[in-house]
């Protein structure tokens, strides 16, 4: 049998809900997926697919709606943790306390790297799936810890950012599964330039734990001439645990196309493309 091949094209980065949107829309089943996220045990969010037009092109859009408590940031990208709130939505968040300091007298908790996985091994899904985001948590957590200097043991999830994290993990692993995708090839990663104001002070493009990632994974990124943050940690962290190739074959047939929305307003806008090709052999 013949192998299943996605070609992910990152012309204007990755997220993690891009990457959900991108393999939804390539054919991954919507039905599966919401059955498997069921198993979250959290009632701050839920999911909301739908279309939406890029530069007048029809995308996919995947969305992990957090309830208002919650939804007190820019929602426009996953939000990432550590000891600080996160990168350019840390400006987004209130600054509940220290991050040295883990009281819990208020309503947001922290979660660890095995509180996490104790959420995704608990979920009713394929071992494969299951193996896929545990594995692109390792590869966060890692990169988070050493941006910070600190053990993976000691790196924090505030609560929104573990949730919209989880979610987006979950999600591409359930649909990569579904897809019954082998291999993956990713030929290069734009990043854009400038830096985001974080929580402590202005940090540069890309943020630590994506550079972190692509020093360690080797992953192919490519410095475009754009200002702002095109990759983050969850979408450098899904490439990093299933990349198998940097390499497109020469010819291809395409079986099917997937595109998937970004949420924020670049030019050109944030869309992913997702192929499942057919290698022509000669």
């Amino acid at each position: 049998m013949s192998k299943r091949v996605l070609y992910f094209e990152c012309n204007t980065g990755i997220s993690g809900d891009m990457t959900v949107a991108a393999l939804l829309d390539a054919g991954a089943s919507e039905e599966v997926l919401l059955e498997a996220l069921k198993g979250i045990k959290d009632e701050s969010f839920e999911i909301k697919i739908s279309r939406v037009k890029k530069s007048g092109l029809d995308c996919c859009d995947f969305d992990v709606v957090l309830d208002a408590e919650h939804e007190t940031h820019d929602h426009d990208m996953e939000y990432l943790y550590g000891h600080e709130h996160s990168h350019n939505h840390c400006h987004g968040h209130h600054d509940h306390d220290d991050e040295h300091t883990h009281d819990h007298h208020h309503a947001h908790v922290h979660r660890n790297p095995s509180d996490i996985k104790a959420i995704i091994n608990d979920l009713d899904i394929t071992d494969n799936a299951r193996s896929i985001a545990n594995r692109t948590f390792d590869i966060l957590a890692e990169a988070e810890a050493k941006a910070h200097g600190i053990s993976i043991d000691e790196v924090h999830f505030h609560e929104v950012g573990a949730i919209d994290s989880i979610v987006d993990v979950v999600a591409a692993a359930v649909c990569l599964d579904n897809l019954g995708v082998d291999e993956v090839i990713v030929k290069s990663i734009s990043e854009g330039t400038g830096s985001v104001r974080c929580q402590h002070g202005v940090i540069p493009v890309p943020v630590p734990a994506v550079s972190n990632i692509a020093a360690a994974y080797k992953l192919p990124l490519k410095i475009v001439d754009r200002e702002g943050e095109f990759v983050t940690p969850t979408g450098a962290a899904l490439l990093a645990a299933t990349i198998t190739s940097k390499k497109l074959p020469e010819s291809f047939t395409i079986e099917r196309v997937g595109m998937g929305a970004g949420k924020r307003d670049y030019d050109p806008p944030g869309i992913l493309r997702a192929m499942l090709i057919n290698p022509i052999e000669d």
